[in-house]
């Protein structure tokens, strides 16, 4: 299995991209495309389309292979294009990632077959398979509040030794946990480990993680590539003052409407707002309320001061 250069080398800030929709339920390529050199051009280090901030899991197959399809002719190879192939189905799972592989994506990213429960041993099992079956490189996705499966440190530690799996990205929320997996993987530099969510990004990777898939990068891209960069560094003091304008996007933004789905709703609404895509979701999610798109306008405000600005201004 061939690693590309630049995933051998990728650290940084991967977005989760959402699936920009049209009315009728189709790819809008227009916004895809807008919302693709929005986050490159903010200087993220790689793309990861079909995550669950992309809503996967709604979406059908022929619409998850035109968002594959031209998530890789837009960015033209200018980042890694990472795809995410979850399914129920080990053989969907495989025929997503051949989808990915002639399409000139650099590697899959694959969550345990959710809906039914498996056991570590299963798991390592699956993932083994799917090695063997695979032409691209796999990262593993834990994201057990979405499949209500969580992988182990053990089940990650044997999965690093299976040839083609290359990575986990942690969404679990547990910094305990990443932090064991960090020290047991010390000396292993060619298995990356990315934090998902984005209020603990910073203290991660000061502990040696590299790097964060950020659902708040689709809004503000150079805000978390300058976090990431200040932690890398060691700059506690940019860090600190960045941090805060992340922790302003998860207690003010992202609380809006305070039901669990308006994450995505608001990622969208968010991207409306700033004439990027659309805010439709995925059926049966159903539009935000007026009352709602106010109050992200009003916190989109209260965020005017970019990353750059707050460098600049130390």
């Amino acid at each position: 299995m061939k690693i590309s250069r630049s995933l051998q080398g990728l650290n940084g800030i991967v977005p989760p991209l959402v699936t920009p929709l049209t009315l009728d339920m189709q790819l809008d390529v227009s916004g895809f495309e807008k919302l693709i050199n929005h986050v490159i051009d903010g200087g993220v280090h790689g793309i990861f389309v079909l995550g669950t901030t992309g809503e996967l899991s709604r979406l059908s197959y022929d619409l998850r292979k035109s968002v594959i399809e031209h998530a890789c002719r837009i960015a033209n190879k200018r980042v890694p294009v990472l795809v995410g192939v979850t399914d129920t189905s080990i053989d969907e799972t495989i025929r997503l990632e051949k989808i990915a592989h002639e399409c000139g994506a650099e590697a899959v990213v694959v969550a345990p077959p959710f809906y039914y429960h498996v056991e570590q041993d299963e798991l390592l099992s699956y993932f083994e398979e799917l090695a063997s079956a695979m032409d691209l490189p796999i990262y593993l996705y834990n994201m057990p509040a979405r499949t209500k499966i969580h992988i182990s440190i053990d089940t990650v530690l044997k999965a690093s030794e299976i040839e083609g799996v290359i990575g986990l990205k942690d969404s679990s929320g547990d910094f305990f946990y990443l932090q064991e997996l960090l020290f047991k993987l010390k000396g292993k530099k060619d298995f990356k480990v990315f934090v998902g969510p984005e209020e603990i990004m910073a203290q991660c990777v000061l502990t040696g993680c590299d790097g964060g898939v950020n659902g708040g990068a689709n809004i503000f891209p150079e805000l978390f590539v300058e976090l990431y960069e200040a932690a890398a560094a060691g700059d506690f003091q940019l860090v600190k003052l960045l941090q805060d304008q992340v922790t302003h996007l998860s207690t003010a933004l992202y609380k809006v409407g305070g039901k669990q789905a308006n994450f995505i709703k608001i990622l969208k609404e968010a991207l409306h707002q700033k004439g990027i895509c659309g805010p439709q979701m995925a059926k049966p999610y159903i539009p935000m309320h007026e009352s709602e798109r106010q109050e992200v306008k009003r916190v989109l405000k209260s965020l005017a001061l970019s990353a750059t600005e707050i460098k600049h201004n130390l």
